[in-house]
């Protein structure tokens, strides 16, 4: 196969966040494995990042995977100098500055483009530009969003019957209309921007919409038999192209690939694994909320505090800002809990530690990432959505796949508030290691995980739509070639 789709020469443009970035660098694998010439495109500090990460590939038949750059104006849009990451921004109160920089490398990117003539750019879904960029050159655009198909829909649905107007205070349930599943929300659930038409986001929402309308298709970090009935509404009632190729995170095989996801991690791998390898099966709580979250110390108490009433093990990964200064823990806490918990400070190898047979429960935020990953581990989780999607995906986790409970977070945020309680905590965590519930969702996990697996083998739901997308967009490149030729 390698030999034939040699001459198949494909653009990854991710958004320079690591839940974007990670996915499409595993996606260009994927690619790559098959043949195809695969090109990064990203800003010049983000290169550094990732030229370590794909130093990492060794088990790739092809390694033809490259890397350019275009300039990011972060001073010039009033952004601090050298800011080109999400998770260099000072603050949340940075975002759309952020955002509205992105726009600048559109003249940049077409520069790319009118030089190297791919075949086809897989674009993430922050970048509506590109749908119009790849116009100009006849190149089809492909659409990346890093969400599940059921928020995919979910956002949609939402967007086109507005079912919160029909509401008469912000915690009365409506439920979502044309949406498999009898799914309810709140309107405190719900993102800010859709509510709201004189917020700037909307409008950028409402570009971001119109360019997935316009393009080629969209393709999918998930897998068919997860959320079948959804990709089917994808496909059938919204009428839009899809193409689910994931679980990605599988695409990691080596030790090395597992562990290096984003960042260098800040402990060492073969410690942590040690740790876990003392453990029962089924007997650890893995914590983490994501890269972007950032939860108040206030918070952060409870979580302590809760963890250590359960009497439950526990590897909890907080923000590196944690670093200085211990406020947020409980005094004596560390102490209490030696060798029943482990902090992680910074950023953990979470597929590694997710994988590990001691893991029994994992404590989530819900972004698609972490959530495709505790399904790809066979874990069940406590889901404590933040902003985002993540309701939606809380929705599909407790709801639809029953693989998990929610915390009770009542309210949509940018980056996390306060509201739980370590009562809460407890109740939850003990609910999913201990009850009968929780082992009932265990099992249900673990068939999932069983499933992920056989998407991305030969003959898979996966590999099969991968293979397809592939042979589909080599048959219009040798299309193009002869009519040029003609």
């Amino acid at each position: 196969m390698g030999s034939e789709y040699g001459s198949l020469h494909i653009f990854f443009f991710p958004l320079m966040a690591h839940g974007h970035t990670i996915p499409m660098v595993d996606m260009a694998k994927l690619f790559a494995a098959k043949g195809v010439r695969a090109t990064i495109i990203t800003t010049p500090l983000n290169a550094l990042t990732l030229s370590k990460a794909i130093e990492k590939i060794k088990s790739l038949e092809s390694k033809d995977i490259h890397i350019q750059t275009i300039k990011f104006p972060s001073i010039e849009l009033g952004l601090p100098e050298e800011c080109e990451h999400l998770d260099s921004i000072p603050s949340g109160d940075y975002m759309p500055s952020f955002l509205r920089a992105t726009q600048f490398l559109q003249e940049p990117f077409e520069q790319l483009l009118l030089q190297q003539r791919p075949n086809c750019v897989v674009a993430d879904a922050f970048f509506p530009w590109v749908t119009d960029s790849t116009a100009k050159f006849g190149i089809p655009r492909l659409v990346f969003h890093g969400i599940s198909l059921f928020s995919s829909c979910a956002t949609v649905i939402m967007s086109l019957y507005q079912p919160y107007n029909n509401t008469s205070d912000d915690s009365e349930l409506f439920v979502i209309p044309n949406l498999p599943g009898e799914i309810k929300m709140t309107r405190l659930q719900v993102q800010d921007f859709v509510m709201k038409d004189d917020l700037d986001f909307n409008r950028f929402w409402k570009e971001i919409k119109e360019s997935e309308v316009n393009c080629y298709g969209v393709v999918v970090n998930s897998f068919y038999e997860l959320e079948k009935v959804y990709a089917d509404c994808y496909n059938k009632v919204l009428g839009r192209r899809q193409w689910c190729i994931g679980p990605l995170s599988l695409c990691k095989r080596n030790m090395e690939e597992i562990t290096y996801r984003g960042k260098e991690v800040c402990i060492d791998e073969h410690e942590c694994l040690k740790w876990l390898d003392k453990k029962e099966v089924n007997s650890v709580v893995y914590v983490s909320f994501g890269s972007m979250v950032d939860l108040p110390n206030s918070q952060l108490l409870e979580i302590a505090s809760g963890l250590e009433v359960s009497k439950q093990q526990f590897i909890w990964v907080v923000g590196k800002r944690k670093e200085e200064g211990e406020e947020w823990l409980p005094e004596g806490f560390e102490k209490r809990i030696e060798g029943r918990g482990l902090i992680i400070r910074g950023w953990a190898p979470q597929v590694l530690i997710l994988e590990h047979e001691a893991i029994g429960a994992f404590v989530t935020h819900c972004g698609w990432n972490s959530t495709l990953e505790g399904v790809t581990a066979g874990v069940p989780m406590v889901t404590w959505p933040v902003g985002a999607e993540q309701f939606y995906n809380e929705k599909l986790v407790t709801e639809v796949l029953k693989i998990g409970v929610s915390v009770g977070v009542k309210k949509w945020s940018h980056f996390g508030e306060d509201g739980i309680k370590w009562d809460t905590v407890e109740k939850a965590v003990k609910l999913v290691m201990v009850d009968e519930e929780g082992k009932e969702m265990r099992n249900k996990a673990k068939v999932l995980a069983h499933m992920a697996r056989q998407a991305v083998e030969e003959g898979g739901s996966s590999y099969s739509n991968l293979n397809a997308l592939i042979q589909e967009l080599s048959s219009l490149f040798h299309k193009c070639f002869f009519e040029y030729k003609d």
